[in-house]
């Protein structure tokens, strides 16, 4: 018989307390990620919109103040007979470019009663009050769309170069819908008829919801035009001037791949008493 020779395997006690280390280094590094991770997103989903909604209250109850209006009070309803100052698709005193550069063009015998069109606010300025009864929704409206001195802000923009409120031509905004007070989160749940009402120190402009574009691109220019009409899809939009208001956000949640679009008309202008 041959004899066995017996073979002794050395552990090395060094290079498996480096293996544990390397793990055990690794675990917690996961569990660091994870937890940044995790505060990242309730930040974002939790304590933007905390932050913004309650500065977004406040220049609310600021505005009313300034205005001499009691906090918390809400606007006229619409009128139950004809509107008064509204104008519908066939009206436009001429052009369907009648809202000027950022407010600034007049509106001629348009919806605006022929009062002069107000100086444009200053950028960044919140100078108005979007209310939708509808969403429950009443927030600042300020001049622009900056991420950092308006939308972040939990405020509702106003594109520059649209129409100011009652003016001929189209008053475009955009709002977040998610993070940061997403005023605009369920625009899509707004249905034609309902009422969009926009306050300024000088009158409540009464908008109703006319159509909706679900999708598009968000270089599409043609929703915010004095005549908003879709470039990507022709056969969305409007053929005449008027008096509109356009809504734009994200869409779908959490993503700003595309645009949703709401479209209304001003029906209704009452002057502050």
């Amino acid at each position: 018989m041959r004899e066995r020779i017996p073979v002794v395997v050395q552990h090395n006690p060094r290079g498996r307390r480096a293996v544990a280390r390397g793990l055990w280094t690794g675990a917690e590094v996961v569990v660091t990620l994870g937890v940044v991770l995790l505060l990242f997103v309730v930040h974002q989903l939790w304590w933007t919109n905390r932050q913004a909604r309650a500065d977004a209250e406040h220049k609310v109850r600021a505005l009313q103040r300034e205005w001499g209006e009691p906090p918390g009070q809400e606007p006229p309803g619409q009128s139950q007979g004809q509107p008064r100052g509204a104008a519908d698709g066939g009206r436009g005193g001429g052009t369907g470019s009648g809202g000027g550069a950022d407010g600034g063009g007049a509106a001629g015998g348009g919806a605006s009663g022929g009062r002069t069109a107000p100086a444009a606010p200053r950028w960044d300025q919140a100078y108005a009050i979007i209310r939708i009864p509808r969403l429950g929704l009443a927030a600042p409206v300020a001049q622009g769309i900056s991420k950092r001195g308006v939308l972040d802000k939990g405020y509702v923009g106003h594109y520059p170069r649209t129409a100011q409120p009652g003016q001929v031509g189209n008053f475009a905004l955009a709002g977040h819908r998610n993070t940061h007070g997403e005023p605009f989160r369920y625009i899509n749940r707004l249905r034609r008829g309902d009422r969009i009402s926009v306050e300024t120190r000088d009158a409540v402009y009464t908008y109703t919801v006319d159509r909706t574009l679900g999708q598009t691109s968000p270089g599409d220019s043609g929703v915010i035009a004095a005549v908003p009409r879709s470039n990507m899809k022709p056969y969305t939009g409007y053929g005449a001037a008027g008096s509109y208001v356009t809504l734009t956000t994200c869409t779908p949640e959490f993503t700003s791949r595309y645009r949703l679009v709401v479209w209304g008309k001003l029906t209704d202008v009452r002057a502050r008493q």
